[in-house]
Parts: C-alpha cells; structure tokens; sequence
C-alpha cells in the first residue's frame, strides 16, 4: 500500500521551480513535471525506505478528476489528477495495480461484465413479456382496448427513461454494487406483485415501479465496463452488455406468449421474477465492486485503521461529495447536454428513432401475425426469434470489427498503442448500417402489406436489428469516448431520450398500422430513417472533431 504526500505552497510562500510540488501523472500524460526529492515524500505502514523507495518505485497514476468533474461512468483511464490542498493522497500502488480493475483478469472482468449484462438483459424481457398477452390482460382486468392497454406495456419503459438520474449519483456514494442488488431487489418484489393485480391501475403501478429497479442495470453497467476494461479491449464487452437490451425484448414475447397460451398471463411476471432471483443469488457471490473512487476509499480506511494519521485520503473524500450535491448534478447535467451539444442531440435522436422502432414492431407483431396471417399465439411469437436473429448477427460484427477498426486507424494516424484513439475511429461501422435500416423497414412494411410468406418481413426484421445494434454500440462508444468524465449524464442523455422513445411509438401501433396500411405507414418510418440515420456517420467524420473542440464537457484527444 503506497500513499503519497503532496506539499502545497500557500499564498504566503513563493516557491521555485525546483522545489515546486510534485504533480502526479496520468496515464493520458498530464503534468509531465520532475519531482526534486526534497518536494515528494512517501509513508508506509511498516518498515518503509523513502530513499529506496524513491528509486525503485516510479509515481503511480491516480484515478481521479478536478473537483466535481468526477463522473459515475468516466474510465478511470483518462481522468487528469489533481493538487489536494492538505492532507496525503490514497490513489494505485503504480499502474500495474491488482486492485486496479482495469489490472484484473479477464476472467473477472468478463465474471464481472456476464453478470451485468444479465441483469441487463431480465429488466428488458419484462419490458416485452407482456405483449402478446396484452388482450388478455385486458379481458382479466377489464382494461379497453388502446391507449390504456398499451401504456401498461410501455409505462415500465418510462422509469428505464427517469431512473438513471437518480441510481448514478447513488453509486457515487455508495459504489455501484450496492446499487445493482438494491434494483434489482425492487425489481423483483414488484414484477412479483403485477402477477397478483386485479384492476389496470394496479398493473400500471407495479410496472412503473419495477422499471425503476430494472434500470438500475442499464444505467449501471456501462460505468461497470468502462472501470474494467481498456479503451482497445472494451469493444467485445460492450458488444455482449448492449446486446441484453436489444436480445431482451426479443426473447420476453416468445416466453409470454406460450405462457399465455398454455397457462396464465401471470405466469409470465413470476417466471421473470424467479430468473432474477436467481441471478441475485449468483450475484451475491460473485460480483465484486469496480468503482475506483469506492475502492481507494476502502484502502484510505484501512491506512488510516493502520497508521492513525486522518489525513490520509482519496481526492473522492477531499472534495467532500454528498448525494444532494450529486443529486442536483444528476438531474440537470444530461439536460444541460441535450440543450447544448450537438453531437448527444443527434446522435440521441438516432438512437431513440431505432430504438422506438424496435418497440414499435414488437408490440405490433400481435396484430400481424395474428390477425392478418392467423397465426395461433405460440407460433405467432417465434416470429420475434427474427429480432433476436438479427441483434445476434449485428453483435457478433460488430464487438470483433470495432476494436479491429479503432486499432488499425490508430496505427494509420501514427498513434501510440498506450494512446487513445479519436473517437471518431468507431465511426466507419455505421456507414453501411445507417444504409440497411431503412432498408428493413421498407422491406418489412411492403412484405407485410402485400401478405407474402412470413419469411419475407422476418428478413426485413432481420436486416434492421442488425443494423439498428451495429449502429446503437458505435454511437455509444463514441459518446463514451468523447465525454469520458461525463460519459455518465451524457449516456443518461441518450438513455432518455431512447427510452421516452421506445414509450410513445407503441401507444401508437394500433392507428398508425390500421389507419395508413403497413406499406404506407412504413414508408413514411423509413423515409425518417433515411433523413435522421444516412448523413449521422458522414457528419461525425468531417466535423466531428470540430464540434468536440467547442464543448467544454468533451474529452480533448491529443494532436495527431
């Protein structure tokens, strides 16, 4: 366990150049300064040699950020450290730290990133579960048809909108496995209670609250992520996180619908509830916490235990953070973002276009397959298999082919491989994605319009998921590259948006189909896909690094 005691000049004391307090280095190579011996001095609990020490052991790389700019999801990779003013600083013994999570095994870390991604996947299949079970939910609890019958599906998608503004400034505190299990507990007592529901408003409510449990893990797992793996190995492990919530809603209508067929629609809620649990417990072994700031608090209580000195802390303890504080940061930062950058607003009003459709056809799959192909209920659900074929074959491109990508254009630009990337290197994937999504959708509406065989708009459903995922991971690498200290309220952002999204466009289904056909009211979703998604990827190639120059929330790569 090594500390560090940072002098500081006060205003009454000029120092010289020479003997100016020591700035530490980051791995992004801030403050490249030389310490003289007589300004850096180092403690230890038992038997320690500062002059051996100073010789043996080169400064470590803090985790930290100037104060207040620390957020819940920033990789600890890139955060520029600090001056405290008093006091010694607990940070990393070095950079080859095995506390450190970005140190950890693979193993773990993919232990780590498995389970969250589980997690992630179960609050989305509740999402979905109830879709094709809608009409006998409503026959059950005397819900009319429309509008209200819809919003008891899609109100859960409303708190995965809200809850992350509250849970990420939770973790700040508390860690974020703290967070997780406590979600996930919500999660479960009251998807357990929508299968005891007698009336519409009480389903309406329970669905309301367990969204808030489930979003713990969407809004969590990315910061999960970025604390363990490297910049050039995160691809794959935001591959398999972000393909729960895109396979989650896929694979909850085929077990609702069969549930509904053969047994009760409150099967589907209790079944869902159960896998939770189970997970839960698996959680409870295995899941370890990953947040660096909660970590090196743990470790400067242990030194402080050991040595006595109270003034032994982390930059976290120094800037005195409370969750009011964090709280009001939270629930304005991502508006902030939406108001004033540009790149979260388009890149937010993609992801949530993509997103809507994709609830869009699950809650319309129902009304096609059953009433306009007289499918029976079961078979009628393997159709949404289409989604999950899809998300599958858009992940598996795109985890393998975005850290190939970023690694080749980092050695075409001449960057070291310790270097960061331009974040506009996770670009080039949505080019030719961006092309297929509308694509699928005219596919799809045209096939069904014309009742051809079944295949036809499955291959529409196909084409579009895969592109729709390959699209929705490289946006959220690039977001998470370039707002790294506030990757956070910047995914919160997008988050929203993407969720409010996936809320309205099924409360529509049942006019926009039946009143406009599927030919026309998909060619009127696929012109918008063509106006919003084609020109994103070129704009962010050629004025990409203009627009992050003039934010001052986004990261500043260094020259090329």
């Amino acid at each position: 366990m090594t500390v560090f005691l940072l002098p500081v000049a006060t205003d009454s004391t000029k120092t010289s150049p020479s003997t100016s307090t020591h700035s530490l280095v980051t791995s992004a190579g801030y403050d490249s300064e030389k310490p003289t011996p007589s300004t850096q001095s180092f403690v230890s609990s038992v038997g320690y040699d500062s002059e051996k020490q100073q010789k043996e052991q080169p400064p470590p790389s803090p985790s930290f950020c100037r104060p207040g700019d620390y957020d819940s999801d920033a990789p600890s990779d890139r955060q520029p450290s600090s001056k405290l003013t008093s006091g010694t600083q607990v940070t990393w013994d070095g950079p080859d730290d095995p506390a450190n999570p970005k140190n950890w095994t693979n193993g773990r870390k993919w232990t780590m990133s498995l389970i969250v991604s589980g997690f992630a996947f179960l609050g989305p299949v509740s999402s979905s579960i109830a879709a094709p079970a809608l009409d006998k939910i409503g026959e059950d609890l005397h819900i009319q048809p429309g509008i209200s019958l819809q919003l008891v599906l899609s109100i859960y998608l409303l708190t995965s909108a809200l809850g992350p503004f509250v849970l990420a400034p939770c973790s700040e505190i508390w860690g974020r496995v703290p967070v997780l299990r406590i979600g996930n507990i919500i999660f479960v007592v009251f998807t357990t209670l929508c299968g005891f529901t007698t009336s519409g408003p009480q389903i309406t409510a329970f669905r309301f609250l367990a969204g808030v449990g489930g979003s713990a893990a969407l809004g969590m797992g990315s910061g999960v992520l970025t604390d363990c793996w490297r910049p050039e190995e995160r691809g794959r492990g935001i591959a398999v996180y972000q393909l729960a919530p895109v396979l989650g809603p896929a694979i909850g209508p085929i077990v609702g619908a069969y549930l509904c067929q053969y047994g009760s629609w409150r099967w589907a809620f209790w079944g869902n509830a159960l896998f939770c649990l189970v997970l839960q417990l698996l959680a409870q072994l295995c899941l370890r916490e990953t947040y660096p700031p909660r970590l090196l608090h743990v470790k400067a209580a242990k030194l402080r235990a050991a040595i006595g000195d109270p003034n032994l802390k982390t930059q976290w303890e120094a800037e005195n953070r409370t969750l009011p504080t964090l709280l009001r940061t939270s629930l304005s930062r991502p508006w902030v973002f939406l108001a004033t950058q540009p790149i979260i607003q388009l890149l937010a009003l993609y992801q949530a276009f993509n997103f809507g459709m994709l609830y869009l056809f699950i809650s319309s799959f129902p009304q096609l397959w059953e009433g306009r192909y007289g499918m029976p209920k079961g078979l009628a659900s393997l159709n949404y298999i289409s989604i999950a074929a899809g998300s599958l074959i858009g992940v598996n491109i795109c985890g393998p082919a975005t850290d190939a990508v970023y690694r080749r254009l980092k050695t075409r630009y001449g960057i070291a491989a310790e270097q960061p990337g331009l974040p506009e290197f996770r670009i080039p994937l949505m080019v030719p994605a961006s092309l297929v999504i509308p694509f699928g959708i005219f596919l799809f509406a045209w096939s069904a319009e014309a009742k051809l065989h079944p295949i036809v708009p499955n291959i529409g459903i196909v084409l579009f998921s895969a592109s729709s995922i390959i699209c929705y991971q490289c946006i959220a690498a690039y977001i998470a590259d370039t707002y790294t200290l506030y990757s956070a309220s910047a995914s919160a952002a997008c988050s929203f948006l993407r969720s409010f999204a996936a809320f309205i466009f099924p409360l529509f289904v049942p006019y926009l189909f039946g009143s406009l056909g599927y030919g026309v009211a998909g060619s009127v979703l696929g012109g918008l896909g063509i106006v919003i998604g084609i020109p994103t990827p070129f704009l962010f190639w050629i004025y990409g690094k203009r627009l992050r120059e003039r934010s001052r929330f986004a990261f500043k790569v260094p020259e090329i």
